[in-house]
């Protein structure tokens, strides 16, 4: 029998109250952890999402370097074409200065040939003249 000092039912109050209580902190360790754990995971998906915006500015980045290098590579290319033309310009102007110059020797030279054939034949009167003037001289003494 349970002496008459125990009583059972002033016990039983305070131990429910006790085990609902416990009951609560219980449930609000068990809702808590949750949240620590939903505020960790949360801080991961902050930090991937972090990552992903880093690795999407560099790839934008890199996109941009990639167009520039192909503008650049063009932009070589045609400084290069620009190049052989201005080369081959200047061998151009080169040959028709140096076509100009033969043009030039060549009306000399044509020239030059019809001065020595009217000199030859310059000379060839001159020698005939002489030749006459010897005659007449000749002639005049003959006939005096």
């Amino acid at each position: 029998m349970i002496p008459a000092s125990l009583n059972v039912r002033a016990y039983r109050r305070p131990l429910q109250h006790t085990a609902i209580h416990c009951n609560t902190l219980q449930h609000v360790a068990t809702h808590y952890n949750t949240l620590q754990k939903t505020a960790t995971y949360c801080n991961i998906l902050q930090h991937t999402a972090t990552h992903c915006n880093i690795l999407q500015h560099t790839a934008t980045h890199c996109n941009t370097l990639q167009h520039t290098a192909t503008h650049c590579s063009t932009l070589q290319h045609t400084a290069t074409h620009c190049s052989t033309l201005q080369h081959t310009a200047t061998h151009c102007n080169t040959l028709q200065h140096t076509a100009t110059h033969c043009n030039t020797l060549q009306h000399t030279a044509t020239h030059c040939s019809t001065l020595q054939h009217a000199a030859t034949h310059c000379n060839t009167l001159q020698h005939t003249a002489t030749h006459c003037n010897t005659l007449q001289h000749t002639a005049t003494r003959l006939f005096e």
